[in-house]
């Protein structure tokens, strides 16, 4: 167990959240992209050993997502912040 930063309700148990996963930038133009490359952005992630940007949902609290970097070693957390 551990704690998540809400930015918006303050610490609370990892209980309480989703995971939305890695945090990546969309491309800048999709529609050219062929079916293999937009299928490879969908679904395959890096799976990064250390510090991974990502997106959480609160779901049992505000309801709101955020992103927070989270190292996937020992699973410290950096303060969240409010989507752009």
């Amino acid at each position: 167990m551990f704690l998540i930063p809400c930015p918006f309700c303050g610490q609370r148990n990892e209980e309480e959240f989703v995971s939305g996963g890695e945090a990546r930038r969309r491309p800048d133009d999709p529609a050219s992209l062929d079916d293999a490359a937009w299928a490879d952005h969908l679904f395959n992630r890096d799976n990064t050993k250390g510090v991974v940007r990502e997106w959480w949902w609160h779901a049992r609290g505000c309801r709101l997502w955020f992103m927070v970097e989270r190292d996937t070693l020992n699973q410290a957390i950096s303060p969240a912040e409010k989507p752009p």
